[in-house]
């Protein structure tokens, strides 16, 4: 039987952990065409906090969230979390029962229109509409996925959720990456850095990893290439080409930026006789600053190509959701906390040491015994 009431994570403002109250709210109902989902796990991405201390500026000064729609969505109060695993529990009008009991995976954008080629105005759920920390959610039916590999647990299939996996898909069809190149992934232990190691292999392109040497074996297990010591920028054109045979990388994934940039170009340029492409850099994060000094000299003569990436289309969420289907994705989960402890969870993933690799996921405390226990993080400090 569905309950009335819930609980749920709620964010009530622009600030610190302590904007987020757990809170008795209404469950919501299924509208037409959307499903009840009841949340078994739910991931956690740096989008959480960045939103939620209004780190998505569109103007210099602004404390907002992205507004490329023209107004705010981000409206308190909200319920974060948008990489979302459950099962259907109900379902609204137009929506067939049998999907009643189905577990799937949140397709997480929030799409402006019906167009799966394109995404111009960005939203997700947890962000322009509640997500899932929380005991339910309604979502549009067509972009809950059936995830029932049985091999899988549900936290296992919430780390692999859209918020990474598709930007990192998106990184790549954007720079047309292909067969046989050589792609230098930055952030490399993060959701999105593993995603974009697996999808390079799936797409035959040559990932290289640039992270601490303590996630080396990690990583390369994954299908690194090659892992690049982060630590040690003086000297990293000269260990890329050690790596490469001399080769240029041919495009960047860049999830630093900063001063780091330049230095990603470098790597593509210093031989453009052994290039057959133009030199591509892939820009879907900003973690070691948001401002970059670059002589556009560089860009225009070398021709470098830069795409920003946000959010993918429905094509790419459909093709990832196969591929985790067929079993070619792999989850790449760190643990878990309950939904009640998620103030713990935020300052253990902004001070997360060198042990960390891949996801964390939020799980409701009602399903945690069956989809958090074994993946427990409770006793992180």
């Amino acid at each position: 039987m569905i309950p009335n009431t819930m609980k749920a994570m709620v964010l009530t403002g622009h600030g610190d952990v302590d904007k987020l109250e757990y809170q008795d709210v209404s469950v919501p109902a299924p509208g037409p065409g959307e499903v009840l989902v009841q949340v078994t796990a739910t991931a956690k991405n740096n989008t959480d906090r960045k939103a939620r201390e209004g780190l998505y500026p569109t103007k210099k000064g602004e404390m907002t969230s992205f507004q490329m729609g023209g107004k705010p969505t981000l409206v308190f109060p909200r319920i974060q979390g948008a990489d979302i695993a459950g099962r259907v529990v109900a379902v609204g009008d137009g929506v067939d029962e049998s999907r009643i009991g189905e577990r799937g995976l949140l397709d997480f954008n929030i799409y402006a229109n019906d167009r799966r080629d394109i995404n111009l105005t960005p939203d997700y759920f947890g962000h322009g509409a509640d997500g899932g920390y929380a005991e339910y959610v309604a979502l549009p039916s067509d972009q809950f996925h059936h995830i029932p590999n049985a091999e899988l647990a549900d936290a296992e299939v919430a780390s692999m959720g859209m918020c990474s996996y598709q930007t990192a898909m998106h990184m790549l069809t954007s720079a047309n990456i292909s067969a046989g190149e050589r792609v230098l992934v930055t952030g490399a232990s993060g959701g999105v850095g593993t995603a974009l190691i697996q999808l390079c292999r799936i797409m035959g392109a040559i990932p290289y990893a640039l992270s601490k040497q303590d996630k080396a074996s990690a990583l390369l297990e994954l299908g690194a290439e090659a892992v690049l010591d982060r630590s040690d920028m003086d000297s990293f054109v000269d260990r890329v080409k050690a790596e490469t045979g001399g080769k240029p990388i041919d495009a960047v994934m860049d999830l630093v930026g900063g001063e780091m940039t330049d230095v990603f170009i470098d790597i593509m340029i210093f031989d453009m006789n052994a290039r057959s492409t133009y030199p591509r850099l892939s820009i879907a994060g900003a973690s070691g600053g948001n401002i970059s000094e670059i002589l556009w000299t560089r860009i225009y003569l070398y021709q470098v190509q830069i795409f920003g990436v946000s959010h993918g289309t429905r094509e790419e969420a459909e093709q990832l959701m196969a591929w985790i289907r067929g079993g070619q994705l792999k989850p790449v989960l760190h643990g878990a906390f309950k939904l009640s402890d998620l103030h713990r969870a935020e300052t253990y993933f902004v001070n997360r040491g060198s042990n960390y690799l891949g996801k964390i996921v939020i799980v409701p405390d009602s399903q945690w015994e069956e989809h958090g226990q074994p993946w427990s993080l409770e006793s992180a400090r």
